[in-house]
């Protein structure tokens, strides 16, 4: 037991590696504030098989059992990231899963969802599934899941894909950026619906109106981040989410709303059968501050103006928003440049979404459990994944040390995935993580990974 060294913070006890216990032997890790279903308490949380067996008072730490003392850094479950594109095979040179899950291991992310497009060939087919399997095994610091991809002409696709383990199904309804990912017409989307709502699954939705997704007029500076954002209007979101409203209305087939930027569209939502996510940039920056020439700021739907953000925080509140993933679309940096219009349109922050997010919550009275309901819980439900998301006995012990109050730089050349492109670069943030678990066994520590890449590929389990 690593017990608190006179005159030291008990947030900055030394951590007992699970990493160094015998597999199939209990295992406690306690602390004075747990993050479990009923609330932060103190309690001690009882590993046994890589699952958590019971979590029981703080003073239960059973006999012979090694013990990870956390002292009063938060313990939270492993935060669940349904979004995240990691583009192997194909565009490995973006980003691959070795750097991917290295990222999400240090944010504090044991399990991810991976997009099913970018990669070359795209989760489209049972065959580009397995291709984005075989990429990924042996690789994955933390557990994978994969989505499988929506696009014209292959319907008859989509039940053998399901068949295979994905988690449900992505579409665009405005071009992806990329020529072997095509979007869906309002036709495509409610067959594709139709044939999901037959065998029970899930789309996911690119949500903006190609017709109001449109480059500037001649003239227009495209330095100019206000040039960009007049490309892709509010208008955009809310008359595809209304599309996507109507399609489930029709179907009968459940439906996510992808990464919601613009907080006019939450009159729409939530709806029956419908529900929205949105990401750690769009709680965080605001138009105003985005430079001339800063594509580091691209994504899209753009980052909006800050009473466009507080509105999306009062949706967060009301519970029209359940869910906050990343979205994390890196690139290299030359495909980045200066001009908003021609640049690659992503952010990476695996990394730093949880401390983001701590920090824009809790300064307007949100609490820690609320950022483990959106960042962790929600996810995991969304992808069904029950084995995910919780502090409470059954669930796979995939825990988090986070400090609620370390204050750090961020430095882009520390960062672990592929390329060191972030709008965050430079800023101070409150929170960090100190350590993760998977599973019951120490993969991250104060910067360091431990042991050889051990996350598990998943497959969608049925009912």
């Amino acid at each position: 037991m690593a017990a608190p060294r006179p005159g030291r913070n008990t947030a900055d006890v030394d951590i007992v590696a699970f990493a160094r216990m015998i597999p199939g032997v209990g295992a406690v890790i306690r602390g004075q504030r747990v993050v479990t279903p009923e609330g932060v308490r103190a309690a001690a949380v009882h590993v046994e098989d890589g699952r958590i067996a019971r979590v029981s008072g703080f003073d239960d730490a059973g006999d012979g059992h090694d013990v990870v003392e956390a002292g009063d850094l938060f313990v939270l479950p492993g935060l669940v990231d349904t979004h995240v594109h990691v583009n192997e095979p194909g565009r490995t040179e973006w980003e691959g899963f070795a750097t991917a899950t290295r990222a999400a291991a240090a944010g504090g992310v044991t399990t991810i969802i991976d997009m099913p497009l970018n990669s070359v060939p795209p989760t489209t087919t049972v065959e580009g599934l397995e291709a984005k399997r075989e990429a990924a095994r042996g690789r994955a610091v933390v557990d994978v899941g994969f989505w499988g991809g929506a696009v014209p002409g292959n319907l008859d696709a989509l039940e053998d894909l399901h068949r295979a383990g994905v988690f449900g199904f992505k579409c665009f309804l405005a071009p992806s950026g990329v020529e072997e990912f095509p979007h869906v017409d309002e036709r495509e989307l409610r067959e594709a619906m139709t044939d999901l709502a037959r065998f029970g699954a899930l789309m996911l939705v690119h949500a903006e109106a190609p017709e109001l997704v449109e480059q500037a007029g001649a003239g227009s500076d495209p330095r100019s981040y206000e040039t960009y954002l007049r490309s892709r209007p509010p208008e955009a979101e809310v008359q595809a989410i209304e599309m996507v409203v109507a399609a489930a209305r029709a179907t009968g087939c459940r439906a996510h709303v992808l990464h919601l930027s613009a907080a006019d569209a939450l009159a729409t939502l939530p709806a029956p059968g419908v529900s929205a996510e949105t990401c750690p940039h769009y709680l965080d920056l605001r138009a105003e501050d985005v430079p001339d020439g800063a594509t580091e700021f691209k994504c899209a739907p753009p980052i909006r103006d800050a009473a466009n953000r507080e509105r999306l925080w009062e949706g967060m509140r009301e519970g029209a928003i359940g869910l906050v993933v990343s979205d994390h679309s890196p690139s290299p940096a030359a495909m980045k440049g200066s001009d908003f219009l021609g640049a690659w349109g992503g952010i990476a922050s695996l990394q730093l979404g949880l401390s983001v997010v701590w920090n824009e919550a809790r300064r307007r009275g949100f609490a820690i459990e609320d950022v483990v309901r959106w960042m962790s819980g929600g996810p995991a439900g969304l992808a069904s994944l029950s084995q995910k998301g919780a502090i409470e006995a059954g669930c796979d012990a995939d825990l988090v040390l986070f400090h609620p109050d370390a204050r750090w730089r961020v430095e882009p050349q520390a960062l672990q995935h592929r390329h060191p492109v972030t709008p965050y670069a430079r800023r101070w943030l409150d929170g960090k993580v100190k350590a993760t678990y998977l599973r019951g066994v120490e993969i991250y520590r104060d910067g360091a990974f431990s042991g050889e890449p051990a996350g598990r590929l998943l497959e969608r389990a049925d009912p």
